[in-house]
């Protein structure tokens, strides 16, 4: 990541007055007895990642959600896309070999092209498919508004907002362009449109807050970090969580090593997603669809985030719920 650009009564009530606390269905966004399946940046596993194509093959592979993870860009534009540079997924370096900048970048000097130095018009000339398979050359970095129109009506929408903070000091709002798009396009409400529920993602929390602030009524969930979880993986942190979110999403490593956290997290009201379940970091599970089960079924999380979509474990006995 770059450095230089990213680097109870009484109380319940004062807090509700201040921070609307959604009702719940089931635990907090979802619904109760059904696992959700969560296509991390698409059907990643198989198509590149944040491509129409990939969102396209999670819906055909049964996931109930579809994430995009958000950038902007120069002109304010979000685009779906993990990494806030362009040169891992695209090919950046031919087309504007001019345009990089050398950033130290976790300790090492290395020439990167930030997402926020190019504008939609320059962003949409470059190939994010190739670097994935010749299959998928051609592939272009979507809107959040093509992704919404090519998902819209088969799954849910899960986004993630990248950055807000970093990107707020470059004056550019990221929670208010969200909640411009979604208003837009009839999404800025629960239930507006029942084949596409949305619900908004963040690793930081002052970003949700301020979706609050900005009259989002739209179901939050809050990411923690597994290298740097802070003072959240806790009964009291859950219960600051629920005053601005109806979810926590920790890693599955922070659940694997405090299992506990299901509890705190039920105990606060708050539903409990983990990420990211993938062929290659199974641990000691056979396969991904095993340490999928372990987690939904036996350590009873709600939903997860994979690359596999195809491979999640959907149906269970009863007694294991």
């Amino acid at each position: 990541m770059l450095v230089s650009f990213f680097r109870i009564t009484g109380i319940a009530l004062l807090l509700a007055a201040i921070v609307p606390v959604l009702p719940l269905t089931g635990f907090g966004q979802y619904p109760r007895h059904r696992k959700i399946n969560i296509a991390h940046r698409g059907a990643s596993a198989y198509a590149p990642e944040h491509t129409l194509a990939a969102y396209r093959l999670a819906i055909e592979q049964g996931a109930d959600y579809v994430e995009p993870d958000l950038q902007l860009t120069k002109d304010g534009v979000l685009v779906c896309l993990h990494d806030a540079t362009l040169e891992r997924t695209t090919d950046v370096r031919q087309v504007y070999p001019d345009r990089g900048r050398v950033e130290m970048v976790n300790g090492h000097l290395r020439t990167v092209w930030p997402v926020v130095e190019f504008t939609l018009e320059e962003i949409k000339r470059l190939d994010a498919g190739t670097w994935f398979s010749a299959q998928y050359a051609g592939e272009r970095i979507p809107t959040l508004q093509e992704m919404l129109d090519a998902v819209r009506g088969k799954a849910g929408i899960y986004p993630e907002m990248k950055h807000p903070a970093r990107y707020a000091a470059l004056g550019l709002d990221m929670p208010r362009s969200l909640v411009e798009v979604l208003k837009n396009n009839g999404l800025d409400r629960p239930g507006a449109d029942p084949r596409t529920p949305v619900i908004i993602q963040s690793f930081d929390a002052d970003s949700l807050r301020r979706l609050r602030r900005l009259g989002c009524q739209l179901p939050l969930v809050f990411l923690v970090d597994d290298e740097a979880p802070g003072n959240w993986i806790s009964p009291a942190g859950m219960r600051r969580i629920r005053r601005f979110a109806v979810g926590v999403a920790p890693s599955k490593r922070i659940v694997a090593k405090t299992p506990e956290v299901v509890r705190w997290a039920r105990a606060a009201g708050l539903s409990v997603t983990l990420y990211t379940f993938k062929s290659g970091d199974t641990g000691n599970f056979p396969d991904v669809t095993a340490e999928m089960e372990h987690f939904l079924y036996k350590l009873g999380v709600d939903a997860v985030f994979t690359n596999h979509p195809d491979r999640f474990p959907r149906e269970q006995p009863p007694e294991l719920w």
